[in-house]
């Protein structure tokens, strides 16, 4: 899917085969994922409900969002999640994560949504302010725990 282009940002559909470019993308944010387990993981969510695009600009890729969405007992309709949203320093306020979520809110409206969500870290106060002049109202907070032990 090709959300779109502007300026020489083009926004599409990641591909397994992407997964190298999009590795060296999460490595340059201090998340290391291999490569092969990046297409195994693009792959997985292709196959499900939800879009995970990339942005690049005449280049390698400078920004991914992935998105899913479910049913809810809450709503009526299915409620989108980004459950990552990452844009290289370098890219930073050029507007590629508004575009981001642009097209992912796009894809979630198209699969019947209502409602996007998105969880942002304590830490992470850019991506607060971010999300709050994109619409975004904060709901309270996201707790987390792991499924098995010795995972943190």
């Amino acid at each position: 899917m090709r959300a779109g282009s502007r300026y020489g940002l083009e926004i599409r559909s990641a591909m397994p085969a992407d997964a190298p470019f999009l590795a060296e993308l999460f490595a340059g944010v201090g998340a290391a994922i291999p490569a092969s387990e990046l297409a195994t993981r693009l792959a997985v969510l292709r196959a499900s409900p939800g879009a995970v695009l990339m942005a690049s600009d005449w280049g390698p890729a400078i920004g991914l969002i992935a998105v899913q969405w479910a049913p809810s007992l809450l709503t009526a309709e299915p409620v989108a999640r980004v459950s990552a949203l990452l844009v290289a320093p370098d890219a930073r306020r050029h507007g590629v994560a508004r575009a981001l979520l642009k097209a992912a809110s796009q894809a979630a409206r198209s699969a019947g949504c209502g409602e996007l969500e998105l969880s942002v870290p304590d830490n992470a106060t850019g991506v607060h302010a971010f999300a709050v002049a994109t619409g975004f109202t904060p709901m309270g907070m996201v707790l987390s725990r792991p499924l098995r032990k010795g995972r943190a």
